[in-house]
């Protein structure tokens, strides 16, 4: 017999530890985190939402969560329902918190093969705290661009960057076939090596501070292009657009075979091809140029590596853009502990899902106003 696939709330979350003290257990976690999920689907920014969320819809609710003492609330004062929210979401580890939201896509993504996955940091600029002086919280997420779902996210140490946290990143991920996009940050030999021990491949932009690679590279590519390269192994593909106001050409080039003259020692796993990319833009009267290098283990065409390049930059359109302007993090004044580590894969799985549910043909903060208002369609 086929077994009936996990793929609810209660399936992959109900496994969380409880960080409460047996005393003040009132209510069941996975309410608690049951109905904040569904709170921030349909749009709640803040805990005073999750609560006022729980109240309105709690007859709804308790068609399938048990709810033994009502909608959760301290000491059952109804009119402090969010401060449970905020205690409880506060203590939960998040890094268990992030592993069943991992689990879960898991189980419901299927993996595409040469598909790619953009990996970036975005800063939450809400979680700044100037009563104690802590920093707003960076977190690197993973994109599928393709499926426009979030695979994963870490939070950045406060004492490091994106350089430490994007390892971390890797190590709980599935890459398997994927094609691996990091901007100039993540141009360093230990990431590669994780990214190609997965069996996934990597289009990275080349930073400057490189710099015996990028001069190499640039000269290669300045030889190449002033001799046609001739004796090259190359590939071309370009692009032209035109909207918004401006017209904007992309010239594609990757030079195969050049492994051992750019890297000889093998320090750089699965070294196999560099790319450049020559952007010209024309937006009112004014023309600009643009020229950057990456490197690469891809082995087959620039229409391929153009792909990549571009896909890329879907995590900023598909994924932040959506969390600043439809989920509104940047406003978000949760700072406490862990909540707002804990608050982010909320949004996450709120993108996710918003995003995978294709039957209202309509933008992201419609979806949300619509679940809000139809159960049926929550």
């Amino acid at each position: 017999m086929k077994l009936k696939p996990k793929i609810s709330i209660a399936d992959h979350f109900a496994q969380m530890s409880d960080p409460r003290i047996d005393r003040t257990k009132r209510h069941k976690l996975i309410d608690i985190l049951t109905i904040a999920i569904c709170a921030v689907i349909c749009g709640a920014d803040s805990w005073v939402a999750i609560e006022l969320y729980g109240c309105t819809k709690y007859e709804w609710l308790k068609t399938f969560l048990e709810l033994p003492n009502g909608i959760p609330s301290p000491d059952g004062d109804a009119t402090r329902t969010h401060d449970t929210f905020a205690r409880v979401f506060a203590q939960l580890n998040p890094q268990q918190f992030q592993e069943c939201f991992l689990n879960w896509m898991k189980s419901v993504h299927k993996i595409t093969d040469g598909k790619v996955v953009a990996i970036d940091g975005k800063t939450l600029r809400g979680s700044y705290d100037k009563n104690t002086d802590s920093c707003a919280i960076q977190m690197v997420s993973a994109w599928a661009t393709t499926n426009k779902l979030v695979l994963g996210q870490v939070k950045v140490d406060p004492e490091s960057n994106e350089i430490t946290a994007i390892p971390e990143l890797l190590k709980v991920l599935d890459l398997s076939g994927y094609i691996v996009t990091i901007d100039a940050i993540g141009c360093q030999k230990e990431i590669v090596k994780l990214i190609t021990q997965q069996s996934a491949d990597y289009v990275i932009t080349l930073k400057k501070n490189q710099s015996n690679v990028y001069e190499e590279v640039e000269k290669l590519f300045r030889t190449g292009i002033n001799t046609g390269f001739e004796g090259i192994q190359h590939s071309t593909y370009k692009t032209e657009e035109t909207g918004h106001g401006r017209h904007e050409i992309r010239n594609y080039v990757m030079l195969n075979g050049i492994r051992s003259q750019l890297d000889p020692d093998s320090v750089w796993s699965k070294f196999s091809s560099v790319g450049m990319v020559e952007s010209i833009r024309l937006s009112d009267g004014k023309t600009t140029a643009e020229t950057r290098y990456f490197i690469s283990s891809l082995i087959k065409n620039a229409k391929e590596f153009a792909n990549s390049v571009r896909s890329h930059w879907g995590i900023e359109n598909s994924l932040h853009w959506v969390l600043d302007v439809a989920l509104k993090e940047d406003d978000c004044r949760i700072r406490k502990d862990n909540a707002p580590q804990n608050f982010a894969v909320l949004r996450q799985i709120a993108v996710n899902l918003l995003g995978k549910e294709m039957r209202v043909k309509r933008g992201i903060k419609n979806k949300q106003f619509l679940a809000a208002m139809d159960n049926n369609y929550l």
